[in-house]
């Protein structure tokens, strides 16, 4: 028999647990448990926190609002990650609370750059081009007699 196919994506438990580690940080964030000078003077955002499959490796992507100082504040997580992983550890039910890694969100400026090649000329002639090929094609199926 046949093993079943691997699925290509996270879990359905990496998911939720990541996702309660996130709720669990931006609480933390937000209410100013993590007493830092750097933190205390910027509004962080955590869009989206990912996991091992063992769930031992946490990696939370974390952008100061604007997009500025990330490097400080990155910083500044790293320095409090023992606190924040015990804290973690308190408010989510794991059995084993796991390590977690800082980066930088880049999926912000990777929006920015795809909206922005779109936005080229290049880009719209070759749209407008397929979008009237497309009318083209409908003009000739419209006109046709089917005796089927």
């Amino acid at each position: 028999m046949a093993k079943p196919a691997r699925p290509s994506g996270p879990s359905q438990r990496q998911l939720r647990v990541g996702e309660l580690i996130r709720h669990a940080l931006a609480e933390m964030l937000a209410r100013g448990d993590i007493h830092d000078d750097v933190l205390a003077n910027h509004v962080v955002t955590v869009p989206e926190v990912r996991l091992s499959p063992d769930l031992k490796l946490a990696t939370a992507y974390i952008m100061p609002l604007g997009g500025q100082d990330v490097a400080p504040v990155l910083k500044a997580l790293e320095s409090h990650k023992r606190y924040i992983r015990g804290e973690i550890a308190h408010r989510v039910n794991l059995k084993y609370a796991p390590d977690i890694r800082f980066r930088a969100d880049e999926s912000f400026a990777e929006a920015e750059r795809i909206d922005a090649l779109l936005d080229s000329d290049a880009v719209r002639r070759d749209t407008q081009i397929q979008r009237l090929k497309i009318d083209q094609d409908h003009e000739e199926d419209d006109g046709r007699d089917d005796d089927r």
